[in-house]
């Protein structure tokens, strides 16, 4: 199959699954079926995938992350105090490093809304369905909500990375406490110690309970660099972070909080 053979293939086979779904219309230009592809498997319920499905799939998602292009780590520079310190602003879907994290919901399964632009459902788009049925299959053994401030590991399957390390941060409701504190910290901590406990040499923060989830930039962004460098001070870890920002404030803020 070419390309685009490829993508309506895929796009057929998800409406097939769905019968609510089949009198839907394909989208003629390419843009439009990319976008109903991902909006597709945003809503995909969790099933287990055909060899054939995520040969196909695998293919097209390669090809797509390809053209968009890939940030190696080596060709960052460190800050000039610690060179296991990197930040980088850009999409971190991008980032060939051993870890992202994902920052997700407490049901760990990705965004469900069609075309969301937020992080959790740009890499489950990136990396495949079968990203979400592996996440899938980690809760219905859990059997309960992902808690705030834990982690969770799978692999990035399409994405540059090797793994992605899921957690969940906490929600800022009204007045900013303590509690939010904690549990944010806590995020970075226990995506740090999964990431070393399964030896990985590198990891990507994003900016963890900032936007839909209300942290304060600024708040967030002191409480991200001061976890990791306690991690560092108490543990030694060798482990490379990047903290990857999307939005200039955020570059400004974590900017002059690193000296970089």
């Amino acid at each position: 199959m070419t390309h685009s053979e490829q993508r309506l293939w895929l796009i057929q086979q998800l409406l097939n699954e769905e019968p609510d779904l089949r009198g839907y219309r394909i989208p003629e230009t390419e843009s439009g079926q990319k976008d109903f592809l991902r909006a597709l498997m945003n809503i995909w319920t969790p099933r287990e995938l055909s060899p054939e499905f995520l040969r196909v799939q695998d293919a097209y998602l390669a090809e797509e992350n390809r053209l968009a292009g890939i940030t190696e780590l080596s060709g960052l520079r460190p800050i000039p105090s610690d060179s296991r310190i990197y930040l980088w602003q850009g999409d971190m879907t991008t980032l060939k490093v051993d870890a992202i994290v994902n920052p997700a919901n407490s049901a760990l399964l990705g965004c469900f809304r069609p075309l969301h632009n937020c992080a959790d459902n740009i890499i489950h788009s990136k990396a495949g369905l079968a990203l979400r049925w592996r996440c899938n299959c980690i809760m219905q053994a859990q059997g309960h909500e992902e808690p705030t401030g834990r982690a969770k590991i799978t692999p990035g399957y399409n994405l540059p990375c090797r793994y992605v390390i899921h957690t969940v941060g906490p929600i800022v409701e009204g007045e900013l406490t303590e509690e939010h504190e904690r549990l944010l910290a806590s995020c970075y901590r226990s995506c740090l110690e999964l990431a070393d406990q399964n030896g990985l040499e590198s990891i990507a923060f994003c900016c963890i309970s900032t936007g839909v989830f209300m942290f304060p930039n600024q708040r967030a962004a002191e409480i991200a660099v001061e976890t990791v460098r306690a991690y560092y001070a108490e543990t030694g870890s060798p482990i490379k972070t990047v903290f990857n920002v999307f939005k200039d404030v955020d570059r400004e803020i974590y900017g002059k909080l690193l000296h970089a």
